[in-house]
């Protein structure tokens, strides 16, 4: 029983040493390292807690009696040691793997050599070097990741470990069975329970670990979706300032500034009085990453170099904002003291100055292609059938010679439609009731050069002030009016109906022409005609423009028989109060 606390007592100053290490964040890293090095220096820590082990045992001399030394550099040749050495080679093991477990036990077993009776006590070399590499095996051949052995299963371990080094005893020992029966029961116990216990201290340590890391990801994971919308926007004033406010909400540091490569864009924090937005880079580290384009640390307030002699800040990081290799701007987060400023904090700000470089090259890519597409749209409106302009400047002479009231006001369409095209020429999007402003003129231009021929109806069941893209209805109609009727003097229909259907705008416009030729009807639109009544490019630019600026959703829907003709658009709805809450929301 004595021997059993005394054995405790020395179990329980290994834990105890091991509970210090384990809070060693290095030492937790190591144990997820794969590399030679990680290896070497798990051998050496575990060697040294063997050696340890060994001096720290209990000596037992030839008739089982005790001498309770504090430390033990050497014993009598015919004594033994009762020791944690099978415990410290066992986690080596099972935590390194069987190579570090087997030179932990080869230097275990040579120091206990050293300690005394070498001729008697070879075997401790051989069976250390067993048992550790037994247990790396035991481990490391299930598992192709480091996971910790449960306590549970390091106490089997560990039970086994030592019914190894018994039997080694009893085997090649002068005093084998006299002594393994009085320190079999405690040596087993003790150590097994030191084993699984020390097994339980590092996998405490890992789970708080992975609870943290879990946590630091959700927060950077948080942190990435809420600034995307604002980066996307460029780096400006406004976008920065949004963004410090997000990266304090998420992070610990004391400060967070945003700078462009000459001015302050936005700061939040201690230090706020003087580093003021819209000034002058404050700290001569700034301007030293802008123009080296590399991160830089600074442990104290001298490094950061601030103007302000009662500047709080201690510790920073700063890092160079991107696009390409170009350097656009600095992140820097501060601290007011240094031991803040962590590898966890540098490798973070790392991250983020490399994620928000992304963001902003893809707000600034969106913008281009936004751009490009705007250049296009414009391009595509300017090709709309141009020629009815002559035939309309030709009717007006004919009338004014009769008519001129009726000149004027065919002029004044005329000029509403010029304007319209203007507008159309300038804008992606107009309301209805310009559209309609066009339409009506374009129709009236038209109805004039042939009375009677053409029965324009509207069925217009929303408000004027919906956006759709311009030339959107004066196309269709005046496609219909063109190609609908062909030689047909009279009974010519056209009916336009604009409605909503949920979040929808829905535009159809029906005709009783002769219908579209089987052979065309699935290439209208969807890629140019030859026609010989113009370029037979109207319905596809326009499809080319709905695409551009909405999605597939929006392309124009074609139906057609010998009893006429149907297109069909469907737009997403908005109104010019939607427009304003959706630019405020973003």
């Amino acid at each position: 029983m004595y021997l059993t606390i005394l054995m405790a007592e020395r179990v329980g100053l290994i834990i105890i040493l091991a509970f210090l290490l384990v809070s060693v964040p290095l030492f937790r890293r190591l144990l997820f390292n794969q590399t030679i090095s990680a290896k070497i220096q798990l051998t050496i820590l575990f060697s040294i807690f063997a050696i340890m082990a060994n001096m720290t045992g209990i000596e037992i001399g030839a008739n089982n009696q005790l001498h309770n030394k504090i430390i033990l550099t050497a014993i009598s040749t015919n004594d033994s040691i009762v020791n944690a050495r099978i415990l410290a080679v066992s986690v080596a093991g099972i935590i390194g793997g069987p190579w570090v477990g087997s030179l932990v036990g080869l230097v275990a077993g040579v120091h206990r050599i050293i300690q005394g009776a070498p001729l008697q006590g070879w075997f401790y070399v051989p069976s250390s070097v067993l048992i550790g590499a037994l247990s790396g095996f035991l481990y490391h051949d299930r598992k192709s990741y480091f996971k910790v052995m449960t306590p549970w299963h390091g106490f089997i371990v560990g039970i086994l470990m030592e019914s190894i080094q018994m039997l080694f005893i009893l085997l090649f020992s002068p005093t084998g069975w006299v002594l393994v029966k009085y320190i079999a029961l405690p040596m087993i116990l003790v150590n097994s329970l030191g084993t699984s216990i020390f097994l339980s201290i590092i996998s405490m340590y890992l789970h708080q670990e992975e609870e943290l890391r879990a946590m630091q990801t959700h927060s950077v994971l948080q942190l990435t979706n809420e600034t995307l919308p604002y980066f996307r926007q460029g780096l400006n004033k406004s976008s920065a300032q949004q963004v410090v406010k997000i990266i304090k909400k998420y992070t610990n540091f004391d400060a967070v500034s945003i700078t462009d490569r000459q001015r302050i864009l936005a700061h939040i924090g201690a230090g706020d009085d003087h580093h003021i937005p819209g000034n002058r880079l404050e700290t001569s580290l700034s301007s030293n990453v802008i123009k080296t384009g590399q991160i830089k640390i600074a442990n104290n307030s001298k490094m950061i170099g601030c103007i302000d002699p009662n500047c709080p800040l201690e510790a920073a990081i700063v890092a160079p904002l991107r696009i390409g290799n170009e350097v656009i701007g600095t992140l820097k987060m501060y601290y007011t003291d240094q031991w803040h400023l962590t590898p966890v904090e540098i490798q973070l700000a790392i991250g983020l100055c490399e994620i928000f470089a992304n963001q902003i090259a893809l707000g600034e890519a969106e913008v281009q292609a936004q751009l490009v597409r705007d250049a296009k749209i414009k391009a595509l409106q300017a090709q709309i059938n141009p020629h009815f302009f002559f035939n309309a400047i030709n009717t007006i002479s004919a009338i004014l010679r009769r008519d001129q009231e009726k000149a004027r006001e065919l002029l004044l369409q005329l000029s509403n439609y010029f304007r319209a095209n203007l507008i159309g020429a300038r804008e992606t999007e107009i309301t209805l009731g310009q559209e309609r402003m066009q339409v009506d003129a374009y129709l009236e231009l038209e109805q004039t050069r042939f009375p009677q021929k053409y029965n324009i109806t509207f069925d217009q069941q929303v408000e004027n002030d919906v956006y759709l893209p311009p030339f959107t209805i004066q196309v269709l109609v005046e496609n219909a009016l063109k190609h609908a009727f062909g030689a047909r003097k009279d009974h010519n229909n056209v009916q336009i109906t604009i409605k909503q259907l949920g979040a929808r705008l829905a535009i159809q416009v029906a005709d009783n022409g002769e219908g579209i030729a089987p052979e065309l009807l699935p290439k209208l639109g969807k890629e140019p005609l030859t026609s010989s009544k113009g370029s037979g490019n109207a319905l596809y630019n326009l499809n080319q423009r709905l695409i551009g600026l909405y999605d597939e959703r929006s392309t124009l829907q074609i139906t057609s028989s010998n009893k006429g003709t149907k297109i069909k658009i469907s737009l997403p709805y908005h109104t010019k109060e939607g427009a304003d809450n959706e630019s405020l929301n973003r």
